[in-house]
């Protein structure tokens, strides 16, 4: 990538993975589908079932080869998310509520200006955090010790 196309990358992406979206260009023009992949490096999305286009992979050790169908990348210019209320593409916009929360809102012509919610597969993390202490992991007695006192200076390096 050249550094004029790295200029133009979207900086605030207001589309997330699951959001449910209408393809607005291209060979699956008015198709629906949900966002399967975000490739923010590249300005692109991957939506489940579309765009589809033949590959062929040639055979190796431990898979077949063959000519498959896979989803190629859509550039983000070319998709608009649905409203919830009139099934329709929108714009999206950010408002703050009364108590402080940041949430999307449709916006456009003949958008409902409902809020627009993130969607479930965001909350479902994909690897666990670890819960068990490794090797390499402080101990939490070590962790929680105090080891300098600002009112008597106990603790201070004599330098």
């Amino acid at each position: 990538m050249g550094w004029k196309a790295a200029q133009k990358l979207i900086q605030n992406w207001k589309i997330l993975r699951g959001d449910n979206v209408v393809i607005i260009r291209g060979k699956d023009k008015g198709e629906t589908g949900i966002i399967k992949r975000v490739i923010r490096s590249q300005n692109r999305v991957i939506v489940e079932g579309k765009n589809l286009v033949k590959k062929h992979i040639k055979q190796g050790q431990g898979h077949e080869g063959g000519i498959f169908s896979v989803e190629a990348p859509l550039h983000v210019s070319n998709i608009q998310v649905l409203d919830p209320v009139t099934q329709k593409p929108c714009k999206i916009g950010i408002r703050y509520l009364e108590d402080g929360t940041k949430v999307r809102v449709s916006r456009g012509i003949g958008a409902s200006g409902s809020i627009i919610p993130r969607p479930e597969i965001l909350k479902i993390r994909t690897t666990l955090r670890p819960t068990v202490a490794g090797p390499k992991d402080t101990p939490m007695d070590l962790v929680l010790e105090k080891t300098y006192d600002p009112k008597t200076g106990k603790g201070m390096p004599d330098l």
